[in-house]
């Protein structure tokens, strides 16, 4: 018994040793290797901790230095993804005794670094494959999620993007009851300057629904400025926000790149309105502002579609002035005048440039990959236009991209009491964009095209049509290799010699009225021209310009692929006057800088046989045509069928 009992002491005094031993040489860095293992594959990545400390108790804390979170395998870039100098998990171990539910009351993470980077071909380092965990496992619960002199990097080739931030949560201010987190940042985005400061609520409120979460952005990147302000009740699904954005910059396609949206180019742009989300859309609405002279106001939403299909943009908007200058960023022009507000010295360069261009027709290409990105239904409505030397009144367009396809109808202007009416469809195929167009001019007021000249006044009424097919990316591109006709009628118009100097902008306006012997008051009885285009080559079939006096009579041809002209002009009288003497009128140079002088010398007697080989009265076959775009009872229809009887070389 005496053995026994001794060696029960003996056992006894063995464990106690033992203990002893551990606590004093006990080293949590033996679990170290277990926690690596445990962290590798549950971020599918790496990870390696230079040291372990655990302080047991109710909540319990555990403590790792110099974590690392490597690049994947194979990734030639920064080397680590993330960095933490230290790392401290407080944990409620009770929580889990008692409910078996995992409390993590604070997180904290002191010098994180984060090295997000994309290479040329698309491959990154911040993609991670999260180990799945049991269906019938409980969420961790989070309590406070604190960051300390935290830096984050990201760099992208694709977007030349190369970003420094600086993220810190800090005690709330402001009258707050919870902690803040702020991030700052500079670099570069898209090849630009950006900079933004953000101040929110602490990372981990965003799980709480009880009271709205705080937003307080703001972003510069190059020219562009973008805020946003206000709460959102529902952080984690972006519901009920009650936030302000407001957008300012000197180009609306500057948010290309930011959005991911291809954007027409515009002139400088403040606007600002409600953002919400709601049920996987995005909606930006009851926003005002302004684009250029243009005031602008209505809603425009983002709807993301279904798995590998393209998100649908749809916009209403409004404008009760617009001034046209500020819309040519949609046929590929540049946009506004060297008037325009708003502009800085770099965007009237631009406009400087782009009116000393010697071409008048924009060759800007649409770029069809970026009309894939989104589908689009967008109707604009200006209800007023404000530019004085354009004789239009407002503007509707409904414009639909669907798959890279556009389309515009309608695409009208009101003109008084008549309208321009237009549709156009352009189908991307094989890289190049098909393009057909149709435009119809029915009664216009010749008052009201004639408001912005100050000799000119009538009351006729003018009308016709145009048909295009054409090829092409770029507005020139298509008119140069386009093929269709123009045809124009007016009926019972004012005082001829007005209407050829405003309209033409003639060179030596009464040299040129004297060359084609027509009196200084003249009235104009009808106007009838009809023109062809093949391949890019515009050629008149017929022009007549009837008055009691003279009939003034034209032909030529105009090339759009370089945009040079080549036409005259000749009077054939009515009964003996000035006009049997007169001189053809060259009409030459280019569409953005003609020249229109009378021919002399060997110019007109080359021309002379020229024209009057060239000229034919217009046919009596366009005489429906004439009255779809007069109406019925017009004197252009009874002046053509009065000359093809009287005249001798047409023959009725």
């Amino acid at each position: 018994m005496r053995t026994e009992h001794h060696i029960g002491r003996v056992i006894l005094l063995g464990v106690a040793l033992l203990f002893a031993l551990l606590i004093v040489f006990w080293n949590w860095d033996w679990f170290r290797p277990l926690a690596e293992t445990q962290a590798s594959e549950a971020l599918g990545r790496d990870v390696s901790l230079q040291h372990l400390r655990v302080d047991l108790g109710g909540t319990t804390r555990i403590t790792a230095t110099d974590v690392v979170i490597a690049d994947p395998k194979g990734f030639t870039g920064s080397g680590d993804l993330a960095s933490i100098a230290r790392l401290t998990i407080d944990i409620n171990v009770m929580a889990y005794l008692h409910h078996q539910r995992w409390v993590l009351t604070r997180i904290l993470l002191d010098h994180p670094t984060l090295n997000l980077r994309q290479l040329g071909a698309g491959q990154n380092n911040y993609t991670l494959h999260f180990k799945k965990t049991a269906g019938n496992s409980k969420p961790v619960q989070i309590g406070t999620l604190q960051i300390r002199n935290g830096e984050a990097s990201m760099i992208a080739a694709a977007s030349k993007t190369d970003i420094r931030i600086r993220i810190d949560t800090r005690a709330a201010t402001n009258g707050a009851t919870r902690d803040e987190i702020t991030a700052n940042a500079k670099g570069l985005y898209n090849g630009q300057p950006i900079a933004f400061n953000f101040v929110g609520g602490a990372l981990l409120s965003l799980r709480n629904t009880a009271q709205p979460y705080p937003v307080n952005f703001h972003l510069s990147n190059g020219a562009t400025t973008i805020s946003l302000i206000g709460t959102i009740s529902r952080p984690l699904t972006l519901g009920g926000a009650d936030l302000k954005l407001a957008l300012a910059g000197q180009d609306v396609s500057d948010l290309s790149a930011l959005s991911g949206i291809p954007l027409p180019a515009t002139p400088p742009y403040n606007i600002d309105g409600q953002l919400d989300y709601t049920k996987g859309t995005i909606s930006f609405h009851n926003f005002k502002g302004r684009i250029g002279s243009s005031d602008l106001e209505g809603n425009i939403t983002y709807t993301a579609g279904p798995a590998g299909a393209r998100p649908l943009v749809t916009a209403v908007l409004t404008s009760r002035q617009v001034n046209l200058t500020d819309l040519a960023g949609f046929l590929g022009a540049q946009p506004g005048t060297t008037n325009t507000p708003g502009q800085d010295h770099e965007t009237i360069a631009k406009v400087e440039r782009a009116e000393a261009r010697s071409k008048l027709l924009p060759d800007t290409p649409i770029s069809l990959p970026h009309l894939t990105v989104a589908n689009f239904e967008v109707r604009y409505h200006g209800e007023h236009i404000i530019n004085k030397n354009v004789p239009l009144d407002n503007v509707v367009a409904d414009l639909s991209i669907e798959n890279g396809r556009i389309t515009l109808h309608p695409f009208n202007f009101a003109v008084g009491t008549g309208t321009i009416a237009s549709d156009v469809d352009l189908l991307p195929v094989g890289g190049v964009l098909h393009t057909t167009a149709n435009i119809t001019a029915r009664q216009l007021p010749l008052a009201r095209i004639m408001a912005a000249t100050n000799g000119f006044a009538g009351n006729g009424i003018v009308g016709g049509g145009a048909h295009l097919t054409a090829t092409g990316n770029s507005l020139a591109a298509m008119l140069g290799h386009g093929n269709g006709h123009m045809q124009l009628f007016m009926n019972h118009g004012g005082n001829v010699s007005a209407l050829l100097v405003d309209l033409a902008g003639l060179q030596m306006g009464d040299a040129v009225l004297s060359a084609l012997g027509v009196p200084r008051q003249t009235t104009i009885q009808c106007l009838v021209s009809d023109f062809t285009l093949n391949n890019g080559q515009m050629k008149t079939k017929a022009f007549l310009l009837a008055t009691p006096e003279a009939n003034i009579l034209g032909s030529g041809t105009a090339n759009l692929t370089d945009e040079t002209l080549d036409l005259a002009l000749r009077t054939e009288a009515t009964h003996f006057s000035i006009g049997s003497f007169s001189t053809p009128i060259d009409i030459g140079g280019t569409l953005k800088h003609p020249s229109v002088l009378p021919a002399a010398g060997p110019l007109a007697a080359r021309a002379l046989p020229a024209i009057g080989l060239g000229i034919l009265f217009p046919p009596l076959a366009l005489i429906p045509t004439i009255r779809l775009g007069l109406g019925d009872k017009n004197a252009c229809a009874d002046t053509l069928e009065t000359l093809h009887n009287h005249a001798p070389h047409n023959p009725k």
